[in-house]
């Protein structure tokens, strides 16, 4: 294991950022499914709260687009002085771009509203290009040194883009990349924190985006988390199956682990509302009979 990428997953582990579930207590997601891991990237800015409160900046600031990115300015170049983790991060993340792209050949480096900026504004000021920020609108700032404002034209101009993570590459088919070729500019490269490894970087490919992670939720990431003593190999057993198939790795959790699921449904929080959602949707194929002993009028 290279020192960098124990590194890496080190802190991916410290910050929360990856969180694997207790044995046999899988997570329950916001679509009604459950599974053994939760993945929040920008926690690599120190921590949940920290990364909420930049959050929270941006949310409160983005009526007035140039302020609200001088303000992420201003709070990422504070939060990298002060945090070990969140230098580091970054500091890894400028020497993965000079190893893979002649920053010579890149004009913008972009990010996309909120959490690409956590890594893309700072990313771009110490690589010394100017700065894309693309909101949620498709409009688009310019920021370079202390100089901000709108982005329109960039005829001919080739754009890295930097994201917290991919999964679908639904954001860039929907935002980033159209965004980019509205000003005539082209998205060449994207680097990622993490690649959940969900075909976003096929996707990438065929828009002839060159697609980069530093980290990609795969086997060998939780093999080399369990040697590093930051989760046990019964963690580690329902993660490979999970990442194997995981809607069969689920479904037979839950034929397995009954009381899991009825405890859900009698739980007082959020977890209720998201085990209603898996007995009405189904999403395992449960079969009726299994269901039948838990809906009690949960669907009506």
């Amino acid at each position: 294991m290279s020192g960098r990428s124990e590194k890496l997953i080190s802190w991916l582990f410290e910050t929360r950022a990856v969180r694997v579930c207790p044995e046999g207590r899988p997570f329950w997601y916001t679509s009604g499914t459950i599974g053994p891991y939760y993945i929040n990237t920008h926690f690599l800015y120190g921590s949940e709260e920290k990364a909420n409160e930049l959050l929270g900046l941006i949310d409160s600031e983005k009526h007035d687009k140039p302020v609200c990115i001088q303000k992420v300015m201003k709070a990422v170049k504070g939060n990298y002085r002060k945090d070990i983790i969140y230098k580091g991060m970054i500091d890894e993340m400028c020497l993965f771009v000079k190893s893979h792209v002649n920053l010579d050949k890149v004009d913008y480096i972009s990010g996309g509203e909120r959490r690409d900026w956590f890594f893309s504004i700072l990313v771009a000021d110490l690589l010394k290009k100017p700065h894309l920020s693309i909101f949620k609108d498709l409009t688009c700032v310019m920021s370079s040194g202390d100089e901000t404002g709108p982005a329109d034209r960039l005829t001919g101009k080739k754009v890295l883009h930097i994201a917290d993570l991919i999964t679908e590459a639904s954001s860039y088919e929907r935002a980033w990349i159209p965004a980019m070729e509205s000003r005539g500019a082209e998205m060449k490269w994207s680097f990622v924190v993490v690649d959940r490894k969900q075909g976003g970087g096929e996707l990438l490919a065929e828009k002839g985006v060159e697609s980069h992670a530093m980290v990609s939720i795969d086997r060998s990431l939780f093999e080399k988390a369990v040697a590093l003593g930051l989760m046990s190999m019964e963690q580690f057993r329902m993660i490979d199956d999970y990442i194997r198939n995981p809607k069969e790795s689920m479904r037979n959790f839950l034929y397995e682990h009954p009381d899991f699921l009825r405890d859900a449904l009698y739980s007082k929080d959020k977890t209720r509302e998201r085990a209603e959602l898996l007995l009405c949707k189904n999403p395992y194929d449960l079969d009726e009979e299994f269901l039948n002993k838990f809906k009690q009028n949960k669907c009506s």
